[in-house]
C-alpha cells in the first residue's frame, strides 16, 4: 500500500510560484519582453524568478536599466557583475543621453533626473521595439502602485489610465497589444517588504554593500536624512551640504536604492539580512514613505509619474 505524504508550501513557495507563472506568461505572450534590473534588492529577486522560470536556458529576454547618471557606485558596481555573473545581455540607457539629446530638459542643474528616467525609458522601448517591460513594483510600496494590474497596459505614448485596466479574473493575464503599445509587468506586485527579505534570505542572495549598516556622512534637510558628498563611478562627488547645513557622520543602511539626489537612508545597524528582517518586521513606515524624497512632494506624485510613462 502506497502512502502519499501532504506537502505543505510555504507563503514564499505559494509567492515564488506565482511570479514565475507570471514570467512565464509574459514570455509566452510577448514577442519583444524585456526585464528591467537595477540591481535593487526587488529586481534582483526578479533575477532568481528568471532563473527558476528559465534555466539552463537562457533567459527569453535581455537585461535592462535607465541610468540616471547619479545612481550609487556600490550598486551600479553589483548590476554590471551580477549580469556578467548570469551571462545575460545588459543594455544600459541613460538619462544624461536623453540631455545631450534635448529630450530632457533640467529645470537648473540640482534638479533631480529621477523623473526624467520615464523619458529615456519610453526612448528604449522604441529603439529596441519591446512589447513589455518587466519589472519589480510592489502593490505594498504606494498607493498608486497599489491599484496597478499586474499586467499594467501602456498606450501608444507610454501612458497609463488608472481608470481603464484591463480585468484580471481567475489569474488571467492578457498582455496582447498592438504595435507600439506596451505592458508593463510586475509578477511580485503581491509581495510585501518583508516577503522580498525573506526571500532574499531563503535563497541567500547577495546584495550591494549599502543595503546593509554602513557609516556615512548625512545632513538632515527637510526632515530627512540626507546623504552628502557621494561618490559616484565617474569619480565625481554630488550632494554637496549647503552652507548652513551640519555634517554627521551616522550608522545608515538604505531600504530602497534608486538617484542619489532622492533616495535617503535611514539609521540602522542591521549589518545582516537576519537583523534586516527583525528590523523590517518592527517598522511602521514604509520603505518609499521612510526614503523616497520624490514621493514627498505631493500626495500623487508618483501616480503622476506614472501616468508619464514611469516604471
Amino acid at each position: 500500500m502506497t502512502t502519499l505524504t501532504r506537502q505543505t508550501l510555504s507563503h514564499l513557495d505559494w509567492l515564488e510560484a506565482e511570479a514565475i507563472h507570471i514570467m512565464r506568461e509574459v514570455a509566452g505572450q510577448c514577442e519583444r519582453p524585456v526585464l528591467l534590473f537595477s540591481g535593487g534588492k526587488d529586481s534582483i529577486c526578479m533575477l532568481r524568478i528568471a532563473e527558476k522560470a528559465f534555466r539552463p536556458g537562457k533567459f527569453p529576454f535581455p537585461l535592462m536599466h535607465i541610468d540616471t547618471g547619479h545612481n550609487y557606485k556600490e550598486v551600479v558596481e553589483f548590476r554590471d557583475k551580477r549580469a556578467a555573473e548570469l551571462g545575460e545581455r545588459l543594455i544600459v540607457r541613460s538619462v544624461e543621453d536623453s540631455m545631450k539629446r534635448g529630450t530632457v530638459v533640467l529645470k537648473h542643474e540640482g534638479e533631480s533626473r529621477n523623473k526624467h528616467q520615464s523619458v529615456t525609458l519610453l526612448e528604449a522601448i522604441e529603439e529596441f521595439g519591446f512589447d513589455a517591460c518587466i519589472g519589480g513594483a510592489r502593490r505594498d510600496e504606494e498607493k498608486a502602485r497599489a491599484k496597478e494590474r499586474i499586467m499594467s497596459f501602456r498606450d501608444e505614448f507610454g501612458q497609463w489610465d488608472p481608470k481603464n485596466q484591463r480585468p484580471e479574473l481567475w489569474n488571467l493575464y492578457n498582455a496582447r497589444v498592438h504595435k507600439g503599445e506596451n505592458i508593463r509587468a510586475f509578477p511580485i506586485s503581491n509581495w510585501t517588504e518583508m516577503d522580498v527579505w525573506q526571500y532574499i534570505e531563503r535563497e541567500g542572495l547577495e546584495l550591494p554593500s549599502i543595503y546593509f549598516a554602513h557609516q556615512r556622512n548625512i545632513v538632515m534637510r527637510g526632515g530627512a536624512i540626507f546623504p552628502v558628498n557621494v561618490p559616484l563611478a565617474t569619480g565625481e562627488i554630488i550632494n554637496q551640504p549647503k552652507a548652513d547645513e551640519e555634517i554627521v557622520n551616522m550608522q545608515v543602511r538604505f531600504r530602497t536604492v534608486g538617484d542619489i539626489t532622492c533616495t535617503a537612508p535611514v539609521p540602522s545597524d542591521a549589518d545582516n539580512v537576519a537583523k534586516i528582517v527583525l528590523e523590517t518586521a518592527t517598522t511602521t513606515i514604509t520603505e518609499r514613505g521612510a526614503t523616497r524624497l520624490d514621493d514627498q512632494t505631493s500626495e500623487a506624485s508618483m501616480e503622476q509619474r506614472k501616468k508619464e510613462g514611469y516604471f
